[in-house]
């Protein structure tokens, strides 16, 4: 069984994605994120400051191990991303013979443009987060990667563009999950 969890970036994809992974023993995630392209091929295509774009992944490598995963009993091995270092790791990531259920996350997977449209999952969940909640949740998270102002300013322009991108242009998931606004505590 393939589900597919998809979102805009800070839409909070990564935490269900693992945590739905996390219930079942016979369950794997697979983040897309281990496609980013890497930052001298991105910077020798002028996309460096896109990075997380649309056109900065493998996509047609990302879609092969999505119709890979989908053979049952098969291995497949996959990259994953690690953020500390901002680098894919290749190998990294195994689908299991044993594993029935693969969990998939990632922002295009819904993308109604090729290869992401050709892609086939069992279930597709959309988290649906405000616009103004995103950028919370993003600068939060840019900030804890200990960049500063300008950086954190640069980072919220390109992750808000691909939100934008992804609403506007992913297909509809089985089932919408609308997230509300956070609120400090005491205020509502």
């Amino acid at each position: 069984m393939l589900v597919a969890v998809a979102g805009a970036p800070g839409s909070g994809k990564s935490t269900l994605a693992a945590a739905s992974a996390a219930r079942f023993p016979d369950a794997v995630l697979v983040p897309m994120d281990g496609f980013h392209l890497d930052d001298r091929l991105l910077e020798a295509r002028g996309l460096r400051s896109r990075k997380g774009a649309v056109e900065t992944f493998d996509a047609e490598g990302f879609a092969a191990l999505v119709e890979r995963t989908a053979v049952p009993g098969s291995e497949v091995i996959f990259p994953v991303f690690d953020r500390d270092r901002e680098i894919a790791i290749a190998g990294a990531g195994v689908v299991a013979p044993h594993h029935r259920i693969v969990v998939i996350e990632g922002n295009y997977l819904l993308l109604d443009a090729v290869p992401w449209s050709r892609l086939r999952y069992d279930l597709t969940i959309w988290l649906d987060v405000a616009e103004a909640e995103l950028e919370r949740r993003l600068t939060a998270r840019w900030q804890g990667y200990g960049k500063d102002e300008g950086q954190i300013a640069a980072h919220l322009r390109n992750d808000l563009a691909n939100a934008r991108l992804v609403a506007r242009q992913s297909r509809r998931a089985d089932v919408s999950v609308a997230q509300p606004s956070h609120q400090e505590p005491g205020k509502g």
